[in-house]
């Protein structure tokens, strides 16, 4: 004789509720539409499933070593279905009994959306902030004013009146949950949803807040303060947890902003380094010279070496991106200014310089 337990990989004598956990994870597990699928194992677990799952089997298999309706020891001809579906159940039903099911049962061992979400969760909020240039290097603070919805602060989010109690909820009688039966040519049908006008607590506020009329939550504004790390770059995206928007006995959303960053007129960025570029004279060139340069710390005096050609670099250390807690580099790109004019005194220099082979 099977034991169902051990199949499921549990203690005899299990809750329902465990044995709906055991069997959503091991039925996922080998489905045989899975990866990990093994197609013999599913049957013995959906199996066990059909008698366990069952208030009425479970307790002729705890008492007798088997279950007397139909679903303990042989499903036979198919009878092994999905998400808890068993066949010799559904022909029962068909018969005039009844067979109760979750749907989130169903959907959970094929894939879709993970089975049933156990806590409520607010909306997510998406905003777009422009940051200029040295903002984005050097980091900054920013707050916001956002309108969304937020826990009530009058009731703290239970729904209910300073000062009053809460009382069961009539419309589940404190279960949480509504079971919902439907007639159909093959019997009876029993379904399970959570409880709209408890949100599946099993408990409703004897006098509604006046705030946000029972809901536990209202809408209003709320500053919040966002702090920009240093070295975010454009169309990077900072998510904050729990900031989104606030739903009732449940968890908040999160809230996401979109970095914009605006460019520099002079300095322009690659990783961790900062590049710009620096005209000089063709005499500084060839003889060097001192030149200043704007960098986002201030303006620093480099030196130009003689002999310097078009395009090479100047390097400034510690005067890039900051990153941990170091600094990138910041490159000068030299460039050589040729004049469009030549005075006559000038033209003849240059001919001598030519003269010398220069």
């Amino acid at each position: 004789m099977k034991d169902y337990y051990q199949i499921l990989g549990l203690q005899k004598g299990a809750s329902r509720e465990e044995v709906k956990k055991a069997f959503r994870k091991l039925s996922s597990q080998y489905h045989p539409d899975k990866k990990t699928g093994d197609e013999s194992r599913y049957k013995e677990i959906t199996e066990a499933y059909a008698t366990l799952g069952d208030e009425k089997k479970k307790a002729e298999y705890d008492t007798y070593g088997h279950s007397f309706s139909g679903g303990g020891g042989n499903t036979g001809g198919g009878g092994q279905g999905f998400g808890g579906f068993n066949w010799a159940d559904f022909q029962n039903a068909g018969q005039g009994g009844e067979f109760e099911f979750d749907i989130s049962d169903i959907f959970e061992n094929f894939g879709f959306g993970g089975g049933r979400q156990k806590t409520a969760r607010g909306r997510d909020i998406s905003i777009d902030i422009n940051l200029g240039f040295e903002e984005s290097i050097f980091g900054v603070i920013r707050k916001v004013l956002l309108t969304k919805n937020n826990i009530c602060q009058s009731c703290n989010g239970t729904g209910a009146k300073t000062g009053t109690e809460m009382k069961t909820c009539t419309t589940c009688n404190g279960a949480g949950k509504i079971h919902e039966t439907r007639q159909s040519i093959m019997g009876s049908f029993s379904t399970v949803r959570e409880c709209s006008a408890c949100n599946g607590t099993g408990k409703v506020p004897k006098e509604r807040c006046p705030h946000c009329a029972g809901a536990g939550i209202a809408r209003t504004q709320e500053e919040i303060e966002i702090k920009i790390p240093t070295g975010i770059q454009n169309g990077e995206v900072i998510r904050m947890t729990g900031r989104g928007e606030a739903m009732p006995h449940g968890q908040p959303g999160d809230l996401y902003i979109k970095v914009h960053v605006e460019p520099h007129a002079n300095i322009k960025r690659d990783g961790t380094t900062l590049l710009t570029k620096l005209p000089i004279k063709i005499t500084d060139a060839l003889l060097g010279g001192n030149y200043k340069v704007e960098t986002l710390d201030g303006v620093v005096e480099i030196k130009i070496p003689a002999g310097i050609t078009h395009g090479e670099f100047l390097r400034i250390k510690n005067k890039g991106v900051p990153i941990d807690n170091r600094r990138g580099e910041f490159l000068v790109k030299i460039e050589i200014e040729t004049p469009k004019q030549l005075s006559r005194k000038a033209k003849k220099l240059i001919e001598d310089l030519r003269a010398e082979g220069i």
